[in-house]
């Protein structure tokens, strides 16, 4: 029989796969799964910083959201977590001011959380994803901020590479 992880091993485990990734593919596709998992929301997003623009590089969701797609810093909730250096936490997108609704109306999102990585000098972003009302619980909260510590420190070691948008 096989033993389920927990979400403490879970992140272990993706902190030491972070560690020892070589290409900002593999990096995004272990941040945006486990991300997802560790939250367990609907979806999850990988963003970069770009200059004055935030790259949506991958995600993970239950249907498409922004993957590819590039949005001045100053007009998404990535772009805030990362020029206020702190997590956004968003119960419901139809009552925080800092969601662009027309970006948001055709989407399954509701709720979400949005870490920066590396919140000194941000990087990017970890954002997480619900389909329903809810407020990210605070150990969700903390397992992501660690997560994107690690991605900060796997991105720092590709930074060749993500200049290379």
């Amino acid at each position: 029989m096989s033993r389920l992880l927990s979400k403490d091993d879970m992140l272990r485990d993706v902190v030491a796969a972070l560690s020892r990734a070589r290409t900002l593919a593999v990096v995004q596709q272990l941040v945006r799964t486990s991300a997802r998992l560790l939250s367990d929301a609907h979806g999850a997003t990988v963003v970069l910083r770009d200059g004055d623009r935030c790259y949506y590089a991958d995600e993970d969701a239950i249907s498409p959201l922004w993957k590819g797609q590039r949005f001045p810093i100053t007009e998404c909730i990535s772009g805030w977590a990362m020029l206020a250096r702190l997590p956004a936490v968003v119960p419901d997108i139809r009552l925080d001011e800092r969601i662009p609704m027309d970006a948001y109306r055709p989407t399954f999102v509701r709720s979400l959380a949005m870490i920066p990585v590396r919140p000194a000098d941000p990087l990017g972003a970890v954002g997480v994803y619900w389909s329903t009302a809810r407020r990210a619980t605070d150990e969700q909260l903390a397992l992501l901020s660690t997560l994107a510590d690690a991605t900060g420190a796997a991105l720092e070691r590709l930074l060749p590479e993500t200049h290379a948008l």
